[in-house]
């Protein structure tokens, strides 16, 4: 938990405990965001690939 240097009345209590809630649920936004760029990546090599590699008869 991390507490910040204010005051600790209740709405701050309350604050707290929402943040920790989501702390807690985890980085799931950044692990779908890393997975579309890692797709959008492999989906622009595989074009390439098969529409200037292939499509030129490259070995």
């Amino acid at each position: 938990m991390f507490l910040e240097p204010t005051d600790q009345d209740q709405g701050s209590l309350e604050q707290q405990r929402r943040v920790d809630a989501i702390v807690a649920r985890g980085p799931g936004g950044a692990f779908a965001l890393a997975g579309l760029a890692v797709a959008i990546v492999m989906a622009i090599w595989l074009a390439f690939y098969f529409l200037v590699f292939v499509a030129r008869g490259g070995d």
